[in-house]
């Protein structure tokens, strides 16, 4: 059997950095089998539902590279691939399970609920389930007459269905990253699996869309190890249970303080979505790794490595040597915890990789934004190659090479003034009369300029190179001050040289 994967994603928020490694794995477990990978969107739960969700679902996953073979945009022979339009095959297969006995209809109100938990409710069971126990006293059709349900139903009474969970059984299966896993049945509530509006709860939807859309492995979040005896007899109560996925229940990201979350993310300022993300009922943005200025390349090798190795010590990879190297079973089962610094490093690593003409494509709007003229390809890519070993985050190409292209706004005359001296003042003013002199304007000319006449003045080279470097740049960083001095050219040179020097 083909391997067929799936990425299941509900259109309510922001793709946090957890679900883009799960399409991750999913991704690198397909391509590694010459598979394919399917992205589904349950949006079975409307309330929840945010407009704009799902394309920025789809744009993020564009950026990482990560792009399904099937989905609502890429289609596919298993469509439709939104849970919203296959509503109607859903109801066939939980009145299934109810003629079959392992389901039932509950008419319970919404005051019913409430008054089983309150009556239920003790020290040790503090939050009473609609479990085997309660069921047996509540308005479903295990307690009433089959005329009362059939009345009922043809009254449109509001009603979902609900599973009927064994009470005793132990229910076991293998997990790919955990191996065998084993639940006490009577421990699981009575999960709905049809709303009262028709829809589908995840339960029943995520198996159903498995076996039809011929899903072979499903990976998903440990949080959701709970919900799989559930998932286990569903797939044996429909008939199905010889071509049920293998399942893989993947570790969390940990942040500081447990389960890496948007508060950690706004306490101790690190991304931890994919990309920006604008809550439109809230107004709320929360940051993302596109913004900051990841390149994709190190986001997916950064979280590729993020509970995953491939049994050596190293650590940069690309996709393709990714869908190489990944086997699902070299996944730890144990958390593993997200270090924004190291995450830094990876970028600094990749921008240092990547050919300067790649890094030109995605650099360009980041000057533009800061109102830099780059339009001088070549010169731009000349700048990266010079400044790119000192950038960890995109925008820092700004800043490390944006007075290539146009002077600084502000100087950093403090670090300069302390140790200035009329010397200093007479040497600058002599150098730039000396530089205005100059038919070819190169490097070494401009450099054994410099050091002659700081020899000539019996002053140190090294005392000299700081102010320079200010004059030219604005502050204390930047490449080698000669090959800014040639990059930026005599005139501007001059200009900028002759400026500070009538601020000091």
């Amino acid at each position: 059997m083909s391997v067929r994967v799936r990425f299941a994603p509900s259109p309510t928020g922001g793709l946090h950095l957890g679900g883009v490694r799960t399409v991750l794995y999913n991704y690198l477990f397909a391509k590694n089998h010459g598979g394919e990978f399917v992205l589904r969107i349950e949006d079975t739960d409307q309330t929840r539902f945010v407009q704009g969700a799902e394309e920025y679902i789809f744009n993020c996953l564009k950026w990482c590279g990560l792009e399904p073979d099937e989905s609502p945009v890429h289609n596919g022979p298993y469509g439709p691939y939104r849970q919203s339009e296959r509503k109607e095959m859903y109801r066939s297969y939980a009145e299934t399970l109810v003629a079959r006995g392992f389901a039932y209809y509950a008419f319970d109100t919404k005051e019913d609920l409430e008054k089983m938990r309150e009556e239920l409710k003790t020290e040790e069971n503090p939050s009473p389930q609609y479990d085997h126990r309660a069921r047996k006293n509540m308005r479903n059709s295990l307690n009433l007459t089959d005329d009362e349900v059939k009345e009922l139903l043809e009254k449109n009474t509001p009603h979902v269905i609900r599973i009927k969970m064994p009470e005793n059984d132990v229910l076991t299966f293998t997990d790919m990253i955990r191996g065998e896993v084993s639940f006490q049945t009577g421990l699981v509530d009575d999960k709905v699996l049809l709303k009262a509006d028709g829809m589908p709860t995840y339960h029943l939807a995520v198996v159903v869309d498995d076996y039809l859309m011929k899903i072979t492995h499903a990976f998903r979040g440990e949080e959701w190890l709970p919900s799989a005896p559930v998932h286990l007899l569903l797939w044996k109560y429909l008939g199905w249970e010889a071509s049920m996925p293998q399942w893989a229940h993947l570790p969390l990201i940990l942040g500081p303080s447990g389960k890496l979350s948007k508060r950690d993310g706004a306490k101790y300022g690190f991304p931890v979505f994919a990309m920006n993300w604008t809550d439109p009922k809230t107004n709320e943005l929360t940051e993302g790794f596109f913004e900051k200025g990841f390149l994709p390349e190190a986001f997916i090798n950064l979280l590729a490595v993020l509970g995953w190795n491939d049994g050596t010590e190293k650590e940069l990879y690309t996709m393709d040597e990714l869908i190489a190297s990944f086997d699902i079973k070299r996944v730890h089962s144990a958390g593993a915890k997200f270090d924004y610094e190291k995450a830094k490093w990876f970028n600094h690593e990749w921008i240092k990789r990547l050919p300067v003409s790649d890094l030109r494509l995605q650099i360009e709007s980041y000057f533009a934004a800061s109102g830099i003229d780059v339009s001088d390809t070549a010169k731009l890519e000349k700048v990266i190659e010079l400044v790119k070993d000192r950038c960890t985050l995109l925008p820092d190409f700004v800043q490390q090479g944006g007075f290539f292209f146009k002077a600084p706004e502000t100087l950093e005359l403090d670090a300069v003034k302390p140790k200035w001296t009329e010397e200093k003042k007479r040497f600058f003013v002599e150098y730039v009369d000396v530089l205005k002199t100059f038919g070819t304007w190169e490097l070494t000319t401009i450099e054994n300029a410099f050091k002659e006449l700081a020899a000539a003045k019996a002053i140190k080279p090294g005392e000299l190179q700081l102010p320079m470097r200010i004059m030219l740049v604005g502050g204390k960083f930047g490449p080698a001050v000669f090959q800014i001095a040639e990059m930026i050219g005599k005139e501007e040179t001059v200009k900028r040289m002759e400026y500070a020097l009538s601020l000091l």
